[in-house]
């Protein structure tokens, strides 16, 4: 028996899907939550990546490390070779980076030595790039070719915006990394919040692949 048989009879995919939306949209939140409450950071930190440096680590590397858990374990639809193209990844492939690039981030802090960073921040890109390719071009796939219903074409519309929206938020850091870095743009913590809205996006569209949203009858 397969392992993605295995999983799906201990946990229903979509039941999975939306564990792993809600712990994308879940990270930001608790950071902030966790950063106030607990830690009396009353300044909101540059970017996700700087809590590690608080006691808010544990949230952070938790919430990375299962969420890599997870996506190593996913397992979509097998590639359709008359529909697929030949360089479409399959979800195992593009599950399995994400995982691995999680992992980096999670392990490499962005403050440490010269290779912790690299890592860090080629982990960082890597694992966003993986998100958007979940929502833009495997979520849009249908099982075996079937012709989609009108309720799946509106989900493929939200999956592609969502895939969009995280590559819009991809640049954005780029430019903001190559123009306006120690400006006056930074008191508004613009990484840290496209950082988070890229990871809201990701999980709203495994939401909606997990059924809690326009889900066929």
């Amino acid at each position: 028996m397969g392992q993605g048989n295995v999983l799906d009879r201990l946990m229903p995919y979509d039941q999975l899907r939306i564990i792993i939306g809600l712990r994308g949209i879940a990270l930001p939140v608790v950071l902030i939550l966790w950063g106030f409450v607990i830690c009396e950071c009353m300044d909101m930190l540059p970017s996700i990546s700087d809590y590690y440096y608080l006691r808010t680590r544990d949230a952070l590397v938790g919430i990375l490390m299962a969420t890599g858990v997870f996506l190593f374990t996913y397992r979509g639809y097998p590639r359709d070779e008359k529909r697929d193209h030949k360089f479409l990844p399959t979800d195992n492939i593009v599950g399995n980076l994400a995982c691995l690039f999680a992992i980096g981030v999670a392990f490499f802090p962005d403050r440490g030595s010269d290779f912790d960073q690299v890592v860090h921040f080629i982990s960082a890109g890597g694992m966003f790039v993986m998100l958007s390719v979940f929502s833009f071009f495997l979520f849009t796939k249908t099982k075996d070719g079937k012709q989609p219903t009108p309720k799946k074409l509106l989900r493929n519309k939200i999956y592609r915006a969502c895939g969009r929206f995280i590559w819009l938020c991809i640049i954005l850091l780029l430019l903001n990394w190559a123009f306006f870095e120690d400006t006056s743009l930074e008191d508004l913590n613009p990484i840290f919040w496209l950082e988070s809205l890229a990871l809201w996006s990701f999980g709203f569209s495994w939401f909606v692949k997990g059924g809690a949203f326009f889900k066929d009858a």
